[in-house]
This record gives C-alpha cells, sequence and structure tokens, in this order.
C-alpha cells in the first residue's frame, strides 16, 4: 500500500494545511503531553492522553505531506501506519511501537480498566516527547513554509 493507493480506496483525502492548523494541532500534543504528566490522574487516562499526542503527531506529518483521513471506521491506524510514508524507514520502530500503544489504548478505553502499568505510561511519554522535538526538526527541514511560533 501508498498514500496514493490509500486515496484511491478513500481512506485518505486530500489535504491542504495552513501554519494555523499546523500550530494548533502542536498546542494539542503540548496539552496532552503536560496532562499525561499529571500523577493524580489514572494510569488508564494517562496512557491515552500521551497516545493522542502522538497520533497527533502522526496526523501532523500526513497533513503536511497532502492527506489527511477520512471520517472513517480505523483512522488511527491508518495515521499511525501512514509515518512510513510521510516520515520514511527511519520511522519504522516509532510506527510499530504507536500501533502497539493504539491497541492497548484501545483495550484501556472500551474493554478493562487497570490494565496499564506506571511504567508503560512513563515510557510512551518519553517516547512522545521524543517524537515531538525530533517533529519539529522535521518540520524546519523538510516544510520550512509552515512557520510556527516556538
Amino acid at each position: 500500500m501508498s498514500l496514493q493507493d490509500w486515496l484511491k480506496e478513500g481512506t485518505l483525502k486530500p489535504h491542504k494545511t495552513s501554519t494555523q492548523e499546523i500550530d494548533a494541532l502542536l498546542k494539542v500534543v503540548a496539552r496532552d503531553i503536560a496532562d499525561a504528566s499529571i500523577e493524580l490522574l489514572s494510569e488508564d487516562r494517562r496512557f491515552a492522553t500521551a497516545y493522542n499526542a502522538g497520533l497527533q503527531l502522526a496526523t501532523v506529518a500526513l497533513l503536511v505531506s497532502g492527506y489527511r483521513p477520512s471520517a472513517t471506521h480505523g483512522h488511527h491506524w491508518i495515521t499511525i501506519q501512514s509515518l512510513q510514508f510521510t516520515l520514511g524507514s527511519s520511522s519504522e520502530k516509532r510506527r510499530r511501537y504507536l500501533n502497539a500503544c493504539r491497541k492497548k489504548r484501545n483495550q484501556t478505553d472500551y474493554d478493562r480498566a487497570g490494565e496499564i502499568l506506571r511504567e508503560e505510561v512513563e515510557e510512551l511519554l518519553a517516547e512522545v516527547k521524543r517524537f515531538r522535538e525530533e517533529m519539529i526538526l522535521w518540520l524546519k527541514e523538510n516544510h520550512p513554509e509552515i512557520m510556527w511560533p516556538e
């Protein structure tokens, strides 16, 4: 599969992003990282919130690449899988990790509570913080037309 294949099948739609849209998403990421750091919240909520920050970063890469997911079932999966095309093969480990977190987040959101360990939250939070820093560098290098306040 490729982004073009997903476009043809309707899983993705063409999209022209803006500085404002990317800035807004990066603010969501910053908020989610801060919220996921609140130790008074349950590990389940912290994990789901940190996961959302990672998902939004993958969304940024997809949007600046000219696509957005359709409002269909599985848009989290598509957004995460798209990292292999938007960020390239260097994102493979992160893509696999975020996909595993997606499955775990689905369990904790829909099936059962109390399955998330503190160590899992801390690991995901650290990964998302790294991803955010790398995304900002990637945007500066590959999409300098997208300017946002730091």
